[in-house]
């Protein structure tokens, strides 16, 4: 039996529907989110990334895109994970810190210059750190950037996470993570946009 989609479970896309029968007409696409997905959350080896740190990253990233199915969902799954739960009070507070709107950020110098915005830059709290440790401290400020602050990304913030214990491949397979989860977002809620118009 194959697994349940995840973003079908997320949006409440029932076998049948409407819906269904739009996702059905981009089948790669639907399979590549679905393959994405258990890679990234069920793998068959996590690696130095492990699952307990993968929930926490996706709980505070769906947390700061704000409520939604699929930040329960990600903060359900980390309640569940082994250890997660004493995580969850510390990542509601620094979803709570980290909130703002984007994205913003400066260009380099030039043409594009007139869009700079500036905005907030996150840096976990002094009373979180100790509870999340270097590697989610790094990852939660750098999730953050990635989030708000893409353009503002240099080279100095890969730095940052390799001196928290980050591996190159760690941060490549968390990069992919948060892109992952911010996909999943809007297609989630694009969806559920679409069911709400048809209802």
């Amino acid at each position: 039996m194959a697994p349940t989609d995840i973003i079908d479970t997320l949006a409440g896309i029932e076998p049948g529907s409407a819906l269904d029968a739009i996702r059905a007409k981009r089948l790669q696409a639907r399979e590549n989110a679905q393959k994405s997905y258990l890679s990234l959350f069920e793998p068959i080896d996590a690696g130095e990334f492990s699952l307990l740190e993968r929930a926490a990253v996706a709980a505070f990233v769906t947390g700061l895109h704000g409520e939604s199915p699929v930040a329960t969902f990600y903060r359900d799954k980390l309640a569940a994970s082994a250890g997660g739960a004493v995580l969850l009070e510390t990542i509601d507070a620094e979803i709570a810190r980290g909130k703002t709107s984007g994205p913003y950020g400066s260009f380099p110098a030039g043409p594009l210059s007139v869009e700079n915005t500036a905005g907030l830059i996150y840096r976990a709290s002094a009373a979180s750190k100790p509870v999340l440790g270097v590697r989610l401290v790094a990852a939660f400020e750098h999730a953050h950037l990635l989030v708000f602050r893409p353009r503002d990304a240099a080279s100095s913030d890969m730095k940052a996470l390799l001196a928290a214990v980050w591996s190159p491949t760690g941060i490549v397979t968390f990069s992919q993570l948060v892109a992952f989860l911010s996909f999943q977002v809007r297609v989630v809620c694009g969806l559920r946009t679409l069911a709400g118009v048809n209802a």
